[in-house]
């Protein structure tokens, strides 16, 4: 790939979570879909492309480690505006996902792949379950129409639910099924490399009730062998708690831990209710948190504690969750929400920009392992925005460096995946958008 030179920006956060993340004024060098050179003044080299960043800001790629893309063509149904999750998905989910078929699901996975473009990330995680719409496989031409890295977290049920809270809202699979899906999704598109576009992760919708304890052991044991890394909700609200002791007589994370489901090649999605003991076992196993604060707040499931997890030594990323509960799929819009709701709930010592970009960049990295990924830094994959700060929202601003994150909506003026536009311009080169909306207009139509 020829070299590239990123110019005139005002700044960067590198992704390092203490205030050395700040850099002044820099251009960026990329070169063979690494970032070679970070250094004010640099001069471009003979035939070297330069793209302009007068005026703004330098984050690394965002990552968002926890999404059901498919939702896109779920926002806002009436249904489930002002429920909970156990009513939310009654009203929302059991009439409409019968409904989606392979086309349906590839033009939701679009659209939030272009939310996500233009709100500034690069790498998605996407926990997909709609196994009977069609092949996953969609997701991934998705992506790489985009340019975009996409980790494919196998979702499926098992069994039918034995919790009343929570409906089963796809129709259960045999185990071996499932193994065989996983097995050949492996063969045909997982990456293990450190900067992988293409990774797919085990991922079975709810552990406590999706499949049985003997099945999660053996999930466990499956994904480990293949070298896949395992992904699932859990903790998400008080109902979910006093269900795991009342079915299991444990707390969530101890019934995770019995059945080999915690360590370093795991993330849980959520976690807003954990017990101290259930903190320190998180902690000590290297389990990564992907925390979804917008998601969490409207459905009134609580706040996780992310100053407290990242206290105790947790590695805590962000997610969007799905669309259907968060009606976008703008990752800056989430870690501006991360930054104010621990604000609001612990107080404005309890975290930094600095914190909350590290998490929704390097930390999103690490818990996916993609461990080339996410800092600004030489040597690392050149994923990185350049987010502008001109209009009204951003005049009159004093800190240029944490502006994007902390005012929010920063548009996108060039966004790279390993050195190759994604965004250029403000544009999206690779999609039309008309279509796109004509598309989606039509998918609502059949949903509503």
């Amino acid at each position: 790939m020829a070299s590239l030179l990123i110019k005139g920006a005002l700044g960067a956060l590198t992704g390092e979570a203490s205030p050395a993340a700040r850099l002044p004024a820099v251009d960026v060098r990329v070169a063979g879909g690494l970032i070679e050179e970070i250094a004010p003044a640099l001069q471009a080299r003979p035939g070297e492309s330069v793209l302009n960043a007068d005026g703004c800001v330098l984050y690394p790629g965002l990552v968002n480690t926890h999404h059901h893309m498919f939702q896109s063509l779920l926002k806002g149904v009436p249904a489930g505006i002002n429920e909970g999750l156990g009513l939310w998905l009654r009203g929302v989910h059991l009439p409409r996902l019968p409904i989606f078929d392979e086309e349906m699901v590839r033009v939701g996975a679009t659209l939030a792949l272009v939310q996500m473009a233009l709100s500034g990330a690069t790498t998605v995680a996407d926990h997909y379950y709609l196994h009977h719409a069609g092949a996953a496989g969609v997701l991934f031409e998705a992506a790489e129409q985009l340019g975009l890295r996409l980790v494919l977290c196998r979702g499926a049920v098992t069994v039918k639910s034995a919790n009343p809270d929570y409906p089963d809202i796809v129709p259960p699979v045999s185990f071996d099924a499932m193994l065989r899906d996983i097995d050949d999704l492996a063969a045909r598109y997982h990456d293990p490399s450190a900067d992988s576009r293409r990774r797919v992760a085990v991922a079975p919708l709810t552990p406590t009730y999706s499949v049985t304890p003997a099945e999660l052991t053996e999930l466990a044991r499956f994904a480990r062998a293949k070298g896949l890394r395992m992904h699932t909700h859990l903790s998400e609200t008080l109902d979910y708690i006093s269900y795991t002791r009342e079915k299991h007589d444990c707390l969530p994370v101890q019934f995770m831990a019995e059945h080999e489901w915690l360590g370093r090649d795991v993330w849980l999605a959520h976690m807003v209710h954990l017990a101290p003991e259930e903190v320190a076992m998180v902690a000590a196993s290297g389990t990564g948190i992907a925390h979804c604060p917008t998601s969490n707040a409207r459905l009134g499931s609580g706040i996780a504690p992310l100053p407290a997890y990242t206290q105790a030594g947790v590695s805590v990323s962000l997610g969007v969750d799905g669309p259907a509960c968060s009606e976008a799929s703008h990752m800056l819009d989430e870690a501006r929400m991360a930054w104010l709701i621990h604000r609001a709930a612990s107080g404005p010592k309890s975290t930094t920009v600095e914190n909350i970009v590290h998490a929704a960049t390097r930390a999103g990295a690490v818990n996916l392992g993609l461990d080339n990924v996410g800092l600004l830094k030489p040597g690392m994959a050149a994923d990185l925005v350049a987010f502008e700060l001109e209009g009204p929202a951003y005049w009159g601003q004093h800190d240029a460096l944490a502006a994007p994150l902390i005012t929010g909506h920063a548009r996108v003026r060039h966004s790279l995946v390993g050195g190759r536009a994604v965004v250029r311009d403000g544009l999206l080169p690779a999609i039309d958008l008309e279509k796109l909306r004509h598309d989606a207009a039509a998918a609502v139509a059949k949903l509503h």
